[in-house]
């Protein structure tokens, strides 16, 4: 039986290094905390759970949050310019755009309108360059989260075979980067790829992110294989399932995410991480913050 890769009980750790950083950064900016601001267009009941779960986290480690609700039938235009006032606003350390978005509003463009210091989901063009080319500042949540559930197992990707199943904006490409970085020899599969089986069955490490309820069955997968399983499908007996056959895929692999409880519980850990770096970022911008090797920052006089 394979090991459960625990994402709450990472997470969990996690959380509490944030908090110790949280109380260092009030020593620092005299009392002030991280400030991530969300921003949620209609009334999408999807939507408004994750946000609700964003802001639960943020104040349990001690930062704030704050939410703006905008209703359905928002223009393009308000919604940018509101974004623009925030990329102005010195208190607002991050910016995130809750996604879906109606469709009179084309989502890339309200993306790219996030200031790339404030964009904490990295979706701007800026840090998804960075990402390309290994000088980011943070990372995409849900494939750094995936990334720190590896580490924190001991799963190191050098010289191992990864394949990632799926190519989406938000995890395949980012994660596939991640990946690479770690010089593991990454594939990506997607709807087009022909005798998807020969591509996952070759894997060391396979990472699902296609969003097709039990798309991975246990023949799919080699022998002893790490499995990492960041679907989010919703059954009709309303019980959330993953992109993996669970039970027959964990008698064969050697390490494996469960849905719920495995990747997502990291997306907002990275995320509260992402608004912490992010506010120092600015800080230092500003002249209060000198940047040293590495991520680690210090006050400047």
């Amino acid at each position: 039986m394979a090991t459960l890769i625990d994402g709450k009980k990472v997470s969990s750790v996690i959380r509490e290094g944030i908090k110790k950083r949280v109380r260092l950064y009030r020593k620092m900016f005299k009392g002030s905390v991280p400030n991530l601001t969300v921003i949620i267009v209609g009334n999408n009941p999807a939507s408004q759970t994750y946000v609700r779960n964003k802001a639960k986290a943020f104040a349990e480690c001690g930062m704030r949050s704050s939410i703006i609700a905008m209703p359905e039938d928002i223009s393009q235009t308000e919604l940018i310019n509101k974004i623009s006032e925030l990329n102005g606003d010195p208190d607002v350390n991050g910016i995130l755009v809750q996604l879906p978005l109606p469709p009179q509003i084309e989502e890339r463009d309200v993306l790219y309108s996030i200031s790339p210091e404030k964009d904490v989901d990295c979706f701007h063009p800026v840090n998804v360059g960075k990402l390309v080319n290994g000088s980011h500042d943070f990372l995409p949540c849900t494939p750094a989260g995936i990334m720190e559930l590896l580490r924190y197992y001991g799963i190191d990707p050098a010289g191992k075979r990864c394949t990632v199943v799926g190519r989406s904006n938000i995890v395949g490409k980012p994660v596939s980067l991640l990946m690479l970085e770690k010089n593991a020899t990454v594939t990506i599969c997607h709807s087009r790829t022909v005798n998807i089986s020969e591509m996952t069955g070759s894997a060391d490490i396979l990472i699902a992110a296609v969003g097709r309820a039990g798309f991975i069955k246990a023949d799919m997968i080699k022998e002893g294989a790490v499995v990492i399983d960041v679907g989010i499908n919703r059954g009709q007996d309303g019980k959330l399932t993953g992109d993996v056959a669970f039970a027959e895929v964990a008698e064969k692999a050697s390490a494996i995410t469960p849905v719920p409880g495995g990747v997502g519980p990291m997306t907002i850990t990275m995320l509260l991480m992402n608004t912490i770096r992010a506010a120092l970022i600015q800080h230092r911008h500003s002249g209060r913050v000198q940047r040293r090797k590495g991520a680690s920052y210090t006050i400047s006089g």
